[in-house]
Order: C-alpha cells, then sequence, then structure tokens
C-alpha cells in the first residue's frame, strides 16, 4: 500500500504541532514514515502523555504504609492486610461516548476491567461517575440511555457488581458528555504483575481477540476539542465484547498461576504501540515487533492501522521462553488468540516489520521519555462574587423542588439496569452511600464512593477540589470504614486556555492538600482534558474515586432509622448557600462561593464517626441539599417520617462541609453528646425520626407524597 506524504495538513490531523513535528525530526534526523508518524502521534498526544498535566500531577500525594503501587502502572495497589491487596482505577472514556454512546460507554468499563486484571487481581467491584446535559437537550436522552446500556450490557455479561457511582446533569455537558469508569479487584499482595519487560530475547506475545479497524487513532481523537465533524470521528470509537473479556481475564489470571508471565500489559490507548513502548520502556530493553504475527480479523490491514487499532481484549505479555506450551494451551483452551509478535531486544529500538519492510525503527526511550512536556499558562479563577440575598422559600417546596429534580431525584432507573449482586458479596448496593463487598473468604469488607460537586470547582478550584476529596472521605467513613487510597479522574476543557489551565492548577492543588490531611494517597487516576465542543467547556470535574476497609461487619454503621431515634448533626452548621443546590433548582442561580472545607474539622469529625459507631444506628454525610435533604433520604430508605425543628432555609439547606446526619435512641444521643464534648467536635440535636410526615419547621408533607415524587421523577424526565 502506497504510503501518504508527510504534509502540514497530515501532520496536524495527528494532533502534533509543528514544534512537536520539529522536534521528532531533530530525535530521528529524517523525515518520518506514516506509521513512524502514527506512533509518535500516539505516545505524545494529550491522552498518553499527559505532557500538559504531568507538571502538577507530581505534586499529588502518593505514597504511604498501605500503598503498595502508586502511579505509574495499569492500577494502584493498596495493603489490606492478611497478604492481601486491593487494586483499583478510574478513567474517562468520554469523547467515545458522546459519538458512540453504547459502546463508548461499554468498552470504558471494559477497558478499566482490563487495568486491574492485568496487575493479576479478580475484579469485585466498578462503579461510574456520569455527565449529562440538561434533560431538555435533544441529545441528553439518547445519550443517557446509550451510556446506562453499555454500562450494563458489558459489566453485567462480564459479571462484576457495581455498587456506587453518580449522575449529574448541567447544560455544560450538552455536547460533551462524561463517562467515568471506576474498578477494583482483589490480588494476593505478594503476586501483584508489573508492565517492565526483563531479560533479551524474550518472546513478546498477543493476546486476547484478534486485532481489526475498530479504534484506529482513538486515544488522538480523545485529546482533541469536537467540533461540527464530530459524526466522522465514529470509526474511532472501539467494540466491546463482554464474553471475550470474560475469557481473556479467567485465560490471563491461569497464566500468571503458572510463573509464565515477565511482564504483562493491557492493549488500551494506542493499542500495540502504547503497551508495548511502555513495557520496552519500564524495563530499559527495546522492542522488535513482526506484524505479520499478530492476530487479525480483517483482511490487508497496513502496519499504521495494526500498530494504532484500539480493538478491544487484547493483551501484551514478556514470556518465559521455556514456558510458551503451557501458557498457549492455556489461551487455546479458552478459544482465545496467543501470538509470538516479537521479542526484546538489547538495543534502544522500536522496530516494527511488516512483510520484509521496516515500517519503523525509532529510538524507544526517547519515543517513551521525551514527549513534550508543558508549563502551560494558567490564570487563578477569580474570587466568586458574594452571595445575594436569597429569600426564605417555604422548606417543604423547597425540598420537592430538590427530589423532582434529575440531579436529586432516586436514581434506580439507572441502578436497576445494572446486576448489583452478581459474587454474592455486595452487602450494600447503590443508591445511599458508599457501596459495601465482603472480601470473600475473611471477614474483612471494602466500601466504595465516587464524588465531585463540579459546581463549586468551577467557583473556586481549590475548594473544590478539596471538597471533592473531603466528600469521599466523609462517604466512607459514614458507613464505618477507614478510608485508605483515592484514584482521580481529571476532566476539564482546553488546558492551552489560561483560565482552564487555572482550574486544573487549583484543582489539583486543593486534591493534594485534602489527600495529605486526610490520609488518602492519590494512587492511579487519568487525566482527559480537551472536553469542550466549539470552544464551549464542561464544567471542571475533578472525580474523586475512593475505597475503604473494615475488619469486620460488626463495624458497619447502618442506614435505617426507627420510630422515635433522635436525629443530630455532627460538624458546625453556618448556612452556606454558595453554590448550593437550592440555590440552582428552586432559583436557577450560580452564584457565591464554594463552601470552606476545614480538613482539621474533616478528619476530627470523621474519626469521631468511626470510633462511635456503637453508639449510631444510621448516618449520612451532609453534602448536596444539605440537612433537609439528608433527612429525607434516611426517613424514605426507611419507609418513616422525619420532623426537623429548624424552619429557615440556610440551617436546612446549606451546605457546609464537615457534616454528618446521625440516628440513634434517646440514651444513645445523650452520650454521643458527652463523646463529641470530650472530643472537641461540634453536635447538634436538629429533630426526630417518626410518624409518616415529613415536617421541616412549620412546614409539612405526607411521605408517601414525597416519596411517590422521589422515586418517580428521574424516570419521567429521560423517559
Amino acid at each position: 500500500m502506497q504510503e501518504p506524504a508527510i504534509t502540514p495538513e497530515l501532520i496536524a490531523s495527528h494532533g502534533l504541532k509543528p514544534d512537536e513535528y520539529q522536534r521528532i525530526l531533530d530525535i530521528i534526523g529524517r523525515e518520518p514514515s506514516f506509521t513512524e508518524l502514527g506512533i509518535f502521534s500516539a505516545m505524545w498526544n494529550e491522552h498518553c502523555s499527559y505532557k500538559s498535566s504531568k507538571k502538577w500531577l507530581r505534586t499529588l500525594p502518593t505514597t504511604g504504609p498501605q500503598v503498595i503501587c502508586g502511579p505509574g502502572e495499569n492500577a494502584g495497589v493498596v495493603d489490606i492486610g492478611d497478604n492481601q491487596a486491593v487494586v483499583f482505577k478510574m478513567e474517562s472514556h468520554n469523547h467515545p461516548s458522546y459519538i458512540e454512546p453504547y459502546q463508548g460507554a461499554a468498552t470504558g468499563v471494559g477497558g478499566i476491567l482490563r487495568d486491574v486484571f492485568t496487575m493479576g487481581a479478580r475484579p469485585v467491584a466498578a462503579m461510574n461517575s456520569l455527565s449529562f446535559g440538561e434533560i431538555s437537550h435533544p441529545k441528553t436522552r439518547q445519550l443517557v440511555h446509550g451510556v446506562v446500556e453499555g454500562i450494563g450490557g458489558y459489566g453485567n455479561c462480564f459479571g462484576v457488581p457495581t455498587v456506587g457511582g453518580e449522575v449529574r446533569f448541567d447544560p455544560a455537558y450538552n455536547r460533551n458528555c462524561l463517562v467515568n469508569a471506576f474498578a477494583a479487584g482483589l490480588a494476593d499482595a505478594d503476586r501483584i504483575f508489573y508492565s517492565a519487560a526483563s531479560g533479551v530475547g524474550m518472546p513478546v506475545v498477543y493476546l486476547g481477540a484478534k486485532t481489526g479497524r475498530d479504534g484506529v487513532g482513538g486515544a488522538t481523537m480523545a485529546s482533541a476539542e469536537f467540533d461540527d465533524s464530530i459524526e466522522e470521528k465514529r470509526p474511532t470509537v472501539q467494540v466491546g465484547d463482554p464474553f471475550t473479556e470474560k475469557r481473556l481475564m479467567e485465560a490471563t489470571l491461569e497464566l500468571m498461576a503458572t510463573g509464565a508471565v515477565i511482564s504483562i500489559q493491557d492493549m488500551g490507548a494506542a493499542g500495540l504501540t502504547c503497551s508495548a513502548v511502555e513495557m520496552g520502556d519500564k524495563g530499559g530493553l527495546g522492542i522488535r515487533l513482526q506484524l505479520d504475527d499478530v492476530p487479525q480479523r480483517e483482511a490487508g490491514m497496513s502496519a499504521y492501522e495494526m500498530m494504532l487499532s484500539e480493538s478491544q481484549e487484547r493483551m501484551l505479555m514478556v514470556l518465559r521462553p521455556e514456558k510458551e506450551a503451557e501458557a498457549r494451551a492455556v489461551f487455546y483452551k479458552w478459544d482465545l488468540d496467543f501470538a509470538i509478535v516479537g521479542e526484546t531486544i538489547a538495543e534502544d529500538r522500536f522496530l516494527i516489520l511488516h512483510g520484509n519492510d521496516v515500517k519503523a525503527d525509532l529510538p524507544l526511550a526517547t519515543l517513551a521519555g521525551s514527549a513534550p512536556e508543558y508549563d502551560r499558562p494558567w490564570r487563578a479563577t477569580a474570587p466568586a462574587e458574594p452571595l445575594g440575598d436569597v429569600p426564605q422559600v417555604d422548606p417543604v417546596d423547597g425540598l420537592r423542588a430538590l427530589i423532582s429534580s434529575p440531579n436529586y431525584a432516586a436514581k434506580q432507573w439507572v441502578y436497576e439496569q445494572y446486576d448489583t449482586m452478581v459474587m454474592a458479596d455486595t452487602v450494600r448496593a447503590p443508591g445511599l452511600g458508599a457501596g459495601l463487598i465482603r472480601v470473600h473468604g475473611s471477614d474483612k469488607l471494602l466500601a466504595f464512593t465516587s464524588d465531585v460537586t463540579p459546581r463549586y470547582v468551577r467557583a473556586n478550584p481549590e475548594e473544590g477540589g478539596k471538597q471533592a476529596v473531603a466528600e469521599a472521605f466523609r462517604n466512607l467513613c459514614a458507613v464505618g470504614a477507614r478510608p485508605l487510597a483515592a484514584t482521580d479522574n481529571l476532566n476539564f476543557g482546553n488546558p492551552e486556555k489560561p483560565e482552564i489551565m487555572g482550574q486544573f492548577v487549583g484543582a489539583i492543588k486543593g486534591i493534594g492538600a485534602a489527600c495529605a490531611a486526610l490520609d488518602m494517597p492519590i494512587v492511579s487516576g487519568n487525566v482527559s482534558l480537551y472536553n469542550e465542543t466549539d470552544g464551549a467547556a464542561i464544567l471542571p470535574t475533578p472525580t474523586i474515586g475512593a475505597v475503604g476497609l473494615l475488619d469486620h461487619a460488626g463495624q458497619i454503621i447502618g442506614t435505617q432509622v426507627r420510630e422515635g431515634h433522635e436525629a443530630l448533626v455532627i460538624g458546625e452548621t453556618r448556612g452556606h448557600l454558595g453554590q448550593s443546590a437550592l440555590l440552582a433548582e428552586v432559583f436557577n442561580r450560580a452564584e457565591g462561593d464554594a463552601p470552606p472545607v476545614d480538613l482539621d474539622a474533616e478528619r476530627r469529625n470523621g474519626d469521631f464517626i468511626r470510633a462511635n459507631r456503637d453508639l449510631i444506628r444510621a448516618c449520612t454525610d451532609l453534602s448536596d441539599g444539605g440537612l433537609a435533604l439528608a433527612a429525607f433520604e434516611l426517613a424514605e430508605g426507611s419507609g418513616i417520617g422525619v420532623h426537623l425543628g429548624a424552619g429557615d432555609i440556610e440551617t436546612l439547606f446549606g451546605e457546609d462541609q464537615a457534616r454528618y446526619l446521625v440516628a440513634c435512641n434517646f440514651d444513645q444521643a445523650e452520650a454521643l453528646m458527652s463523646a463529641a464534648a470530650r472530643a472537641g467536635v461540634v453536635i447538634a440535636s436538629v429533630g426526630r425520626f417518626g410518624g409518616d410526615t415529613v415536617r421541616l419547621g412549620q412546614s409539612e408533607a405526607p411521605l408517601g407524597e414525597l416519596s411517590a415524587l422521589y422515586r418517580a421523577s428521574f424516570a419521567a424526565a429521560i423517559a
């Protein structure tokens, strides 16, 4: 096949700036071949090289006594005792999900699951964080249906429970939805598998499904803004097969048990290119590939297409040669491809052969390590204007506005499309607070949560970044879990705009401060930039996925309230309404500053909740919608009314941080009050659970009426 001439237009279509192309010329001393141009484009795009974010990512806390492996591998690894580890990561599939919602979301789930089992861990839990445009936008309903069906279709067939997540709507996502997928798995702490190749002359083995033309250029597409040519990008979206992935997982874990694996890497973004280069670079070796040996499902594929295809359900491995027959038998048993496609070499070369032709011959370490790294100019977000007067409204009417909004209505329409109970270890499914699963074969449990409030980050990136971590910390503490570590999925607009880069920098500063203060290091993550269409950016959305540990089921703090339970708030209430849910849903206003986050108070109050769990019968953190929404959700979940004494919107709907709502019997409430006084923790009695009405101050409505509204509104909105 005649390769196209290298022109400025071709270079630009590969996402490379003129100065970046000049850097390529300086490195190799000649014009690149078409395949080499594609390889540089894949390795140097934003999605793979983190060229705009590396400077700031290095400032995040990533270590701790519990951390076995931090950022840089397929997923993070954290010790949970008894020679067990939890392996987890969150990653975006935003652009593909907007172009092709079902396959984009499905392959996002598939990719994050591979990241986990590539490390030697069996996936045990999944979550997702979804952001869509306003309901009235003509594409929103199609996106919601396609994305939710894609997540359910892949995860359910693969057989992993979805235990948590979040769904939000805002006009800023009208033409760029966000699909962030999280997965966690369990492994023996002394049997973690890494991607660094070792040994010269070792076979490089292709595993899994065949290579097709789907997803060619996907990583480059994910590193660019959208415009009116969006439909032309449909071929860059991968096509997933969860049943093949299930077989691939079982074959991979069985293969690992044979001792055949030297190193292993998922073929994700940029496919064969990125996986081979990363394995060679981490091991200080070169790689030679013979593309004629790559299993192909389409005839006449070029070297360029094979190197850049993002076909799903594929892995790359460096094999112990004496184990070849045993390894091959495992993959043939699972009806999967197993092909030796190259070898490790001592020279610093990435050598690609197709037929008798050399299609690429590049210095591997330089290709991997000399991607541009930018210190982008950034402009700090201007301080928010003070919040003007907010009229008092009938509190129950304010609550109705929240629970009828698709942002805060019950999401069972979403969760019921996911298998939440497969594997039979789920203790708490999605719906209220963090998800919980048993660690199979032990007394331990793991808790999972995903959190961010984008409107806070827009108003005040640093406080918004802190708040995302703090809310994740609270959600774990509220179920009784000790927070262990976090993964981040940093979704922003175009970093070449100083105001967008300023949002990113501010959020990173806040996330870093909170992770350090709360002992929740970032062990893995993903940066997704250029989330904008025709120059309009999404809300800055740095999603935090966090994991916590309970030693046994007796440590779980419940969510069931009973008749006569006292309602108490742990933490100080000042009545912060800036950027609040009430302000947005009732008044259609996005004004004021984000609520300040006192990290010392967050730590103190979270520790207090866990230390006094025996006195608490139900607990939830206070976040969006404040006390009124949290109390309603606890009451509604138990089918019991609630009466709160306050009638002012500041107390009921303020979104002050570091707060929890707890329910317990009267004598337990007295004991909690005494314990709080000794610990220097602010505590206040705010009402009582019971009856069959919701009364906020002097305003009242039947629980059944509000419950029906809460349960029906989401499905009605997106039907």
